[in-house]
């Protein structure tokens, strides 16, 4: 057993004991049952610590570790949501970076035998937003990213627009951009509503405030495109709107959570169906995950939920307000498990989340059994508690 001295909200110093390492990991790949649920994580970047650059401004991305843990999720038996905002999408992330990485990981993904599932975020994050961007710069902009992510041979997220949410003046505005998009795309896309608590510049995406209102907008672009829609995720982390939705979709259109506090129970299900995943903490538990989702697949309920319920603490402490700061503890758990040397972010948003976050962050992970060398995690975390002047 290891154990570490670690901070507490009152300013002490409180040991704690790290269990046994995860019983989760297992990277050889193609060995697994296939899963009855579709999941994907939302992969988060690899900064280049070493690189010349200005750490709030510029994002220096060590592409051969970013590429690995594409891999390990891959193994994991995981799809792989690139260029979304795990991946800093939006804050420290620019569209060019982003087309650079959807390239690199969709050739990574060619030189597989496994065929692994990858989706890609498209949106209008090259377009600033202001008071005199019109809607058809949208629909431009829109069109400019979803191209590229084509001409790769990719699959399409279609993201939303920080820039529609600004231009916009009522709902038939998000129908008029979403129909000329989706009349163009060539193969099915994955429709993403990302709530307010996740991007306040999102605050009344599809024209309203009031999320059930929202939802009927959404709900008719669903319905009058639904053979250019795969599905629809939402990220609203309320498990009532998403099964309200999930119960209303046209046919044929998936619903995949991104309710990061309570995917369990939404993954499971009821008599009335489930929803698929595509979530930003399967980046982070992404074993529990794999097991967990295999268990299901086995019709082994009971230990679906006991893999899985451990680490909805974790989930939710990852995701706690402000929420938009979730990667930083996302980065600090593939740091702690050994995916990469160092705890710096794109941005500079490692300093988003204070070292009592971090070390209750530890604390999670360890209950929910995602960490893979819990002597490897207390020696790096000592190393951060070393800069927070906790030598």
């Amino acid at each position: 057993m290891v154990e570490i001295a670690l901070p507490t909200v009152d300013r002490r110093l409180e040991s704690y004991r790290l269990g046994e390492p995860s019983p989760y990991w297992n990277l050889n790949g193609g060995s697994r049952a296939p899963f009855n649920r579709i999941a994907i994580a939302a992969a988060h970047v690899v900064a280049d610590p070493l690189a010349e650059h200005d750490p709030w401004l510029d994002a220096p991305i060590d592409w051969d570790r970013t590429l690995a843990y594409r891999e390990a999720l891959w193994d994991l038996g995981l799809g792989v949501a690139e260029a979304m905002d795990t991946a800093q999408r939006g804050s420290g992330l620019a569209w060019p970076q982003a087309r650079e990485l959807i390239a690199r990981s969709l050739d990574r993904a060619k030189t597989r035998s496994d065929d692994p599932l990858i989706a890609s975020g498209a949106g209008t994050d090259h377009l600033a937003p202001g008071a005199g961007v019109t809607l058809d710069q949208v629909v431009a902009a829109y069109e400019e990213q979803v191209a590229a992510v084509e001409a790769l041979g990719g699959r399409v997220i279609l993201m939303a627009s920080r820039a529609l949410a600004q231009a916009a003046r009522g709902p038939e505005d998000y129908q008029r951009v979403y129909a000329r998009i989706l009349s163009q795309v060539s193969q099915p896309v994955i429709i993403h509503w990302l709530g307010e608590m996740f991007d306040p510049a999102l605050e009344g995406y599809w024209g309203s405030g009031d999320h059930e209102t929202a939802m009927e907008t959404c709900l008719s672009v669903l319905r009058d495109h639904a053979d250019k829609i795969d599905g629809v995720k939402i990220s609203l982390l309320s498990k009532e709107k998403e099964i309200a939705m999930r119960r209303r979709l046209p046919a044929g259109v998936r619903m995949y959570t991104g309710d990061d506090f309570n995917y369990a129970e939404l993954i499971h299900g009821d008599d009335e169906g489930h929803s698929d995943a595509l979530l930003g903490i399967f980046d982070a538990i992404a074993p529990a995950a794999s097991a967990a989702l295999g268990a299901l697949a086995r019709g082994a309920d009971n230990s679906f939920f006991d893999i899985l319920e451990p680490t909805v603490a974790l989930s939710r402490h990852v995701f706690q307000p402000p929420t938009r700061f979730y990667k930083t503890g996302v980065v600090f758990l593939a740091y702690l498990n050994g995916f990469q040397d160092h705890f710096v972010m794109v941005g500079g948003q490692q300093s988003a989340r204070s070292l009592f976050h971090l070390a209750e962050l530890l604390r999670l992970a360890d209950k929910g059994r995602v960490l893979r060398d819990p002597e490897l995690a207390a020696r790096r975390m000592r190393h951060v508690m070393a800069v927070h002047g906790l030598a």
